[in-house]
């Protein structure tokens, strides 16, 4: 089954079949049309970012293959995988981020690097699902779920408590009076664009302060 929704549309993922999403670019963008194509998605297709005794099962994940724009200023293709209760949403979110032009280094799904959270921040990595505790923790973290994204990791680290940077070539980014290409800041269009739709930033936090990290649980 495929779905071609406009903006406006509401519906939520189709359990099975893909679904495509496509955005107009507004007139004198100079981009092509956006477009987001939602799949369902295997444990196979997983990898090993999934395990039996995650706390949601491949049949309530989506597969979304996206446009963005590179740090190149070229269009390109990339996958996130998320809840099927967020892929719409999550569609709609970087819609608004391609057309405010926030440039993305990459976007693949973790099991390319093995799902090793680590190597993926170090690679500058924008994903979404990976089925890990939090941070320092042993509860599920929100990625577990599909309902947490992690976005340019280098320049938008995580900074522990106790000063610590996630990753570690991600140092120069911590101090946030810059405004280099990448960056999350309060009340831009990659802030705006997930916590109008009710996400929250982790950016905003107190300690730990995570900048790459939006999440809805």
């Amino acid at each position: 089954m495929l779905s071609v929704l406009l903006a406006g549309a509401t519906q939520a993922p189709a359990a099975t079949g893909p679904q495509t999403v496509e955005l107009a670019a507004p007139a004198g963008s100079g981009l092509p049309v956006y477009v987001a194509v939602i799949r369902p998605v295997s444990a196979e297709r997983l990898g090993n970012s999934w395990h039996p005794g995650c706390p949601v099962g491949p049949d309530q994940l989506r597969l979304v293959n996206l446009s963005f724009l590179g740090f190149d200023g070229a269009v390109h293709r990339g996958e996130l995988v998320v809840h099927a209760d967020r892929a719409l949403e999550v569609a709609r979110v970087f819609g608004d981020l391609y057309f405010g032009r926030f440039p993305i280094e990459r976007m693949d799904t973790v099991e390319k690097y093995d799902s090793d959270d680590d190597a993926s921040m170090a690679a500058n990595n924008t994903s979404a699902f990976n089925c890990r505790a939090i941070t320092g923790g042993t509860a599920w973290s929100n990625h577990s779920y599909g309902r947490a994204i992690d976005i340019n990791t280098v320049q938008n680290p995580y900074v522990s408590g106790s000063g610590a940077v996630y990753p570690p070539n991600g140092a120069p980014y911590v101090d946030r009076t810059q405004t280099l290409p990448g960056m999350v800041h309060a009340g831009d269009v990659t802030e705006r664009a997930f916590t109008s739709r009710g996400w929250t930033w982790g950016g905003s936090w107190d300690t730990p302060i995570d900048y790459q990290h939006f999440e809805k649980p």
